[in-house]
């Protein structure tokens, strides 16, 4: 695949447009975080005492951590590890699982992208469900009474926002700017107000306060940073989100917009503390004045939605991402606008998502309660990243192995640190991420390692092409006016479900194409790569058509390109309308030893019987082919066979 032309980073009116879009969509997470962060260090699980040594020493610990991880790690470092302009787990997963690389070594690096994408799963479900709590929380400041009401309007306004999923984000993501642009401003004049209470507060600013409160109390100072890691939740989305915006305009928005505000509600919070102790109850709505409190409520509830859709959204691209890239089965992917194409809609994902949020905020009732669940989905997610970093940093950016190691053994010293003060948690709410990481890892390692299997099987069935087309020419079969088009994932050989064809019907067609659909490891192939044909003999064509991991496949559009220009290696021209689409329907039976015929290697050959049944009720759950590969449903013909799995 040919690179696509470099184009060059936005300046001006082009930078602030994409700036300020990527404010509504990039920071929603993160932005939202002072809702608990602060409250969660001194009145949450393993809080301390808002002394004013503590106040200070925790606020040098939140001030510095934002700086290290989501300045320095991600946004100097991390942002560059991009796919062609793409970001995110399955971007960084694809750069370093080349085939060139030795088994063990490269089955590791899988194993460890999978597991930091599986936590993002569990970052969706927490992160609407705590952003949405948090905020109706501010309710309770100003009348407590109504405490008991606060988990069952959060249901309320979780079910709303994933109703509305199916329409498409386009008309109210217009608006995700407007509302965390009003957002940080008010977070920010908030945290003026309670700068101004205690001016000393800034003084936090020098990280020996952070040391010292580690030197008075190590094993106190050690258990806070699991509540410190909430003020870095979402960073992980400014990689993710990087292919919307490009590196300068997330850069821009953060050290101009974002970084400023925070820390300016931050510092404002934890002066608050310094001369109300009493305000450790919810710190943040306590710094708005009574007239303002309600509609500081309304506020954070609109921002906590943008941040919920944000993962929500992010759920459905890294679905579609594993799909394509072979480790989940095909899901129903539909397309909410006519010019954004990274604008999808998952329902079976939207509907897991659903009832995950709803049975959190059911089950946890409050924001603290959950924010031990949140530390470990984003510790977990930091912790895979920093280890994948490290291969693209001696691999692809050919840095030599000290300096590599340096830089990632820095990098570790924090992310151990915070995800080991999170597993602590795993009683009080850790477990959650974890159950979700683990069930939707095995559900993408048994996916891949079942299709990997079967396609061996099928190999092993498939007879080579030019025995095949010896044999037609041999036997001369009658041929038939039209095109056949027969989907295979091998083309190397005669396809199994041709051989049927040929065997039950005797006849073939004028022209017979055989076609795969190949994922390329970059999130879009250009059109002029996207397809590739090549002439057998005999009325035969191969065909490949090439799609990125972020590109759903169109099969009747890839082969209407076939007929375009003249002389450019592409001899037959295809009329999908009037073609037939033979498509085979494989019946798995699970058996407990593999058939000697069929000899499978290692590593696939060792997949238990449980592994076996659960790849069989995935496959039979998944979407057709037909429909996933947009084939017109009045000319598919399917042809069945069981294979002993």
């Amino acid at each position: 695949m040919s690179a696509p032309p470099s184009k060059a980073p936005p300046t001006g009116k082009a930078l602030a447009a994409l700036a300020f879009t990527a404010l509504g969509v990039v920071y929603g997470d993160i932005g939202t975080s002072p809702l608990y962060a602060i409250k969660e260090c001194f009145s949450g699980h393993h809080s301390i005492a808002p002394t004013p040594e503590n106040v200070i020493g925790v606020l040098s610990l939140i001030f510095w951590s934002i700086n290290f991880i989501v300045s320095f790690k991600y946004i100097t470092f991390v942002l560059k590890a991009d796919n062609r302009g793409e970001g995110g787990t399955f971007a960084l997963l694809a750069q370093v699982r080349p085939r060139t690389r030795p088994e063990r070594g490269r089955m590791v690096l899988i194993a460890l992208g999978l597991f930091g994408a599986a936590l993002l799963y569990g970052d969706g479900v927490i992160t609407p469900a705590i952003s949405v709590l948090g905020a109706i929380e501010g309710v309770t400041v100003a009348a407590p009474g109504v405490s008991g009401w606060v988990w069952p309007i959060a249901a309320v306004v979780i079910s709303a926002v994933f109703a509305v999923q199916k329409h498409g984000t386009d008309r109210i993501g217009n608006m995700y700017g407007p509302v965390m642009t009003v957002w940080f401003i008010a977070i920010a004049l908030l945290g003026i107000r309670g700068i101004m209470m205690a001016p000393e507060v800034l003084k936090a600013v020098n990280p020996w306060y952070a040391l010292e409160f580690f030197m008075r109390d190590g094993v106190e100072a050690f258990l806070i940073l699991g509540s410190v890691v909430l003020v870095v939740t979402g960073a992980e989305a400014l990689y993710a989100d990087m292919g919307h915006f490009g590196r300068r305009p997330i850069k821009v928005t953060w050290f101009a917009v974002v970084l400023p505000c925070l820390l300016l509600n931050y510092f404002g919070q934890s002066a608050l503390l310094l001369v109300s102790p009493e305000a450790r109850i919810n710190p943040f709505f306590s710094l708005a004045p009574t007239w303002a409190l309600y509609p500081m409520v309304g506020i954070a509830t609109a921002a906590a939605i943008v941040a919920s859709q944000a993962l929500i959204s992010g759920a459905f691209s890294i679905t579609r991402q594993a799909v394509q890239l072979g480790y989940m089965p095909r899901v129903t992917v539909v397309h909410t606008s006519s010019s954004q194409i990274g604008q999808i809609y998952i329902p079976e994902v939207n509907w897991a998502l659903w009832l995950g949020c709803l049975g959190l905020v059911v089950g946890f009732r409050s924001s603290s309660n959950l924010a031990a669940a949140y530390g470990v989905a984003v510790t977990g997610t930091m912790l895979m990243t920093t280890l994948l970093f490290h291969t693209i940093l001696c691999d692809l950016w050919k840095w030599p192995r000290w300096r590599a190691r340096a830089l990632t053994s820095l990098f570790l010293v924090v992310d151990v640190a915070f995800f080991s003060a999170n597993v602590i948690k795993v009683r009080e709410g850790g477990w959650f991420p974890i159950i979700v990481g683990l069930g939707v890892y095995v559900l993408m390692t048994t996916w891949s390692r079942g299709r990997a299997r079967l396609q061996a099987i099928v190999r092993e069935n498939t007879l080579q092409m030019d025995l095949f087309l010896s044999d037609v020419a041999r036997r001369n079969p009658p041929r038939v006016p039209g095109n056949a088009v027969f989907l295979t994932s091998d083309i190397a050989g005669a396809p199994p479900v041709l051989l049927h064809h040929l065997k039950h019907n005797k006849v073939l067609h004028e022209k017979v194409i055989l076609m795969s659909v190949v994922t390329e490891e970059i999130p879009s192939v250009d059109e002029d790569d996207r397809v590739e044909c090549t002439e057998l003999g005999e009325g035969f064509f191969k065909v490949i058509a090439h799609y990125g991991f972020m590109e759903s496949p169109d099969v009747p559009r890839a082969l209407a390109q076939l007929g375009q220009g003249s002389g450019d290696g592409r001899p037959v021209s295809i009329r999908p309308l009037e073609t037939s689409f033979f498509l085979g329907r494989e019946t798995l039976i699970a058996t407990r030893n593999t058939p000697a015929a069929v000899p499978v290697p290692h590593p696939i050959g060792r997949m238990s019987m449980w592994r076996k049944r659960l790849f069989i009720l995935m496959t039979r759950n998944a979407r057709s082919a037909t429909a996933f590969f947009g084939l017109p449903p009045n000319r598919v013909v399917e042809l069945g066979a069981q294979i002993q799995f």
